[in-house]
């Protein structure tokens, strides 16, 4: 009996000493997951944080690119409040904004809607993925090469719309799209329409998914329209997908570059220059290093400004949905 309990006793005691041991282990394993987010800062802080510490410093300078910076202060940025041409670029950012960010909503969101609701339940799952395929196609397309084709199509001799136009007899309609400038701008801002469209459709037509079906059969059967279920359901749902793609789309359209330069390059006559392409015409075509410098530092602040206000917008909307189904 003595010898028996010693043998339980000997089999039963070492257990909690694994158990300790292995609790004692897991805190150095969890204290470890740290080391897997090092690479990402070591790069956000070689590529994002040094560069815009560079940058700001050199605003402050005035500086050709070569020799010795000289230190100016803050006469570079009191030069750019006054700098008519930065705030012309600046009214133009203001454009790009409702053409990449508040129209592609919009529409996004009424088309992954039909796609949803109609598409998808009349003819099956599959067309609605090759449809909304299609519409997210010009997101994956380089800027550069999206730009070269919508300069054929917008040229002013032999440019498809205007063949097109003048096939249909609307010939009185032709127009030099991108030379004109009354009408440039609204020329990129239509190719800058086509090419954001698909994020915003993604990311709904995902939000839609989480939406509840029995909330729109409970008001389908209480007689609720379609537009109706669509405004208070829909839209109250899908709410912080809403403000991820206001958020998303608005920095793209103040940065916006790559679709300026291959169309028209700023112009003419500086009619689509943007903020990003002046910062770049002024540091590498003007060599004013330093002015450039400022302007890319303040549209740098603007953004962050931009991208906090929409953290705060989505978070609070988590929040309210968070509590509405607590």
């Amino acid at each position: 009996m003595t010898v028996t309990a010693e043998r339980a006793g000997g089999r039963g005691h070492p257990r909690p000493a694994k158990s300790a041991h292995r609790q004692g282990s897991s805190r150095p394993t969890r204290d470890s997951y740290a080391l897997f987010l090092l690479p990402g800062a070591l790069a956000f802080l070689a590529v994002i944080v040094v560069p815009f510490l560079m940058n700001t410093g050199v605003s402050f300078t005035d500086w050709r690119g070569v020799g010795t910076p000289e230190w100016s202060g803050l006469a570079n940025y009191r030069e750019l409040m006054d700098d008519a041409e930065f705030w012309a670029s600046f009214r133009h950012s203001l454009f790009m904004v409702v053409a990449m960010a508040a129209v592609p909503t919009a529409l996004g969101l009424v088309l992954a809607a039909a796609l949803f609701d109609y598409v998808g339940k009349h003819f099956g799952s599959r067309w609605a993925a090759v449809l909304r395929a299609c519409f997210y196609l010009p997101q994956v397309l380089p800027i550069a090469v999206a730009g070269i084709v919508w300069s054929w199509i917008l040229a002013p001799d032999n440019g498809s719309l205007n063949e097109l136009l003048k096939a249909v007899g609307l010939g009185s309609w032709q127009q030099d799209w991108l030379g004109d400038p009354d009408i440039a701008l609204y020329s990129v801002m239509g190719v800058m329409v086509w090419v954001q469209l698909g994020f915003p459709l993604v990311v709904f037509m995902a939000g839609l998914q989480r939406v509840d079906p029995q909330l729109h059969e409970a008001a389908e059967l209480d007689g609720a329209g379609w537009w109706r279920r669509f405004r208070h359901i829909t839209l109250a749902q899908i709410r912080p997908e809403i403000y991820v793609v206001l958020t998303w789309c608005t920095i793209a359209a103040l940065k916006v570059f790559g679709a300026v330069y291959v169309l028209t390059k700023g112009g003419p006559g500086g009619a689509t220059d943007v903020p990003s392409y002046f910062s770049f015409t002024t540091f590498f075509e003007k060599t004013q290093v330093g002015y450039g410098a400022a302007v890319s530092t303040v549209l740098t602040v603007i953004i962050l400004a931009v991208s906090l206000i929409g953290l705060k917008f989505q978070t609070r909307a988590e929040d309210a949905e968070e509590g509405v189904r607590a």
